[in-house]
Parts: structure tokens; C-alpha cells; sequence
């Protein structure tokens, strides 16, 4: 088969064999693999003293997950990601830095995750937001975007689709006078600004909106890599 056969890395490094229960197992520890790779990025984090949402390393991560395994793996395995955070194990990112009063940078050793549901954590909208963009960029993977040009548009538009759930969220706890668990604050107090839009564009666009870019383009970089590491060695029989 040639590459071009192939829907997505994820098949052309672990092909199918056509055997139900093999493929199975196949499709379950790719997913797996990519959850823990989203937790580990998860630990490189900057916390900032104004807004409770960190900037971290998940969305490269979020955006390589999708390319490689496709829309639905790559959702499977952000909603893994997610479920994983509600039941209390520690993937999400560090907490915020509005607990500490300032900035903190951690870089994913020791071990600092969080967890937590829907109306303990701050950024959770964003957590949701990672399902989406993983589907989207994985289902543009499967139609080859992640070998040509206009890359960098199909990461681009995953990255967008992740602060639709994400401000909307930030704009909802601030709207109800939500109080930070931790802070013991309600979440308006925490983030500077004026009004529910202005503070949601503070805390949970603005700081990002730089970094962003930078992952997206550095994701737009490693898929092609892959790929041409792919085409020396030749995909997997």
C-alpha cells in the first residue's frame, strides 16, 4: 500500500490486520497512548496572577492527537482525557495561579495535575473544547490536510473550535458569581476587568492568543515530519 492509502499516521505506522478483537485492542491503546501524551503536556504550565486558566502545553498536544488518530479516536481519546479529570485522577493542568497571587511555571516533573468536575475547575470549557478540535483536525487528517499545505489552516480552525466552549463557560461561572473552590473568591474577583465579556477576553483569550500560535505551528510542523520519517522507512506491513 502507499502512503496515500492511509487515512491518518495512526494507520500507516500501526496498520489494521482486519481481525475484530486485534484492531480492538489496536484502536484502544492508541487512544490510551494519546490520553496520557495530552496529561503529560498538561504539566508544562504558566499560571498567571490575573486570569484561573493556565496557559499550558495541552493544545499542541490536543492538535497532534487529532492528526494522528483521526476524528473519532482523536475525540475518543480527549473525552477519555476528560473523564479521567472528573473521576479525580490528576491529568488536567496545575491550578491556577490566582490561588498563589502570581506567576508560577511548572514544567511537567514533579507531578502537579489537577482534577475535578464541570464547577471545579475554571477552564473545564476548554477541556471540552480539546474533544472538538481533536475531532476537527482529525477528520481533516483523514482527508490528508495533514500532508499538505493548508496544515496550518486545518490546526488553525481546531484552535478555534476550543474557545467556543471554553469563553462560553469562562462567561457562565462569571455570570452566576461562580466562587473558585480553591480561592474561595467568586471567579469575577480573580480575573481583572470590567463586565463579563471583558473579563472572559482577559482570562481566557488575550494571554493565550500568542502561545496559541506558536503550538499550532509547531504542530503543523511535527505531522508532516512524521510523515516524511514515514515515507523513508516506508509504512508498516
Amino acid at each position: 500500500m502507499t502512503l496515500t492509502s492511509y487515512g491518518t499516521l495512526a494507520e500507516a505506522i500501526w496498520p489494521r490486520v482486519g481481525v475484530w478483537p486485534q484492531d480492538a485492542i489496536r484502536n484502544l491503546v492508541l487512544i490510551a497512548g494519546f490520553t496520557i501524551f495530552v496529561a503529560f503536556f498538561a504539566q508544562i504550565a504558566v499560571r498567571l496572577p490575573w486570569t484561573t486558566v493556565p496557559i499550558t502545553g495541552q493544545t499542541f498536544a490536543v492538535l497532534v492527537t487529532g492528526g494522528a488518530l483521526g476524528a473519532w479516536r482523536g475525540a475518543s481519546s480527549l473525552s477519555l482525557y476528560m473523564l479521567l479529570g472528573m473521576v479525580g485522577i490528576p491529568v488536567f493542568a496545575p491550578g491556577s495561579g490566582a490561588t498563589s497571587g502570581g506567576w508560577d511555571v511548572h514544567l511537567i516533573l514533579p507531578w502537579s495535575g489537577s482534577a475535578g468536575l464541570p464547577l471545579e475547575v475554571s477552564g473545564f470549557g476548554y477541556i471540552v473544547g480539546f474533544i472538538f478540535a481533536a475531532g476537527i483536525v482529525g477528520y481533516l487528517a483523514e482527508r490528508h490536510w495533514d500532508r499538505k499545505p493548508w496544515i496550518l489552516l486545518g490546526m488553525f480552525l481546531g484552535n478555534v473550535v476550543l474557545y467556543i466552549p471554553g469563553t462560553l463557560w469562562l462567561a457562565y461561572l462569571l455570570a452566576t458569581d461562580w466562587v473558585h473552590p480553591a480561592a474561595g473568591k467568586p471567579l469575577g474577583e480573580l480575573i481583572t476587568g470590567s463586565g463579563t465579556w471583558d473579563k472572559v477576553l482577559i482570562g481566557g483569550v488575550y494571554p493565550f492568543i500568542v502561545g496559541d500560535f506558536m503550538k499550532l505551528f509547531l504542530a503543523s510542523l511535527v505531522l508532516p515530519a512524521a510523515w516524511s520519517l514515514v515515507q523513508i522507512r516506508g509504512p508498516r506491513k
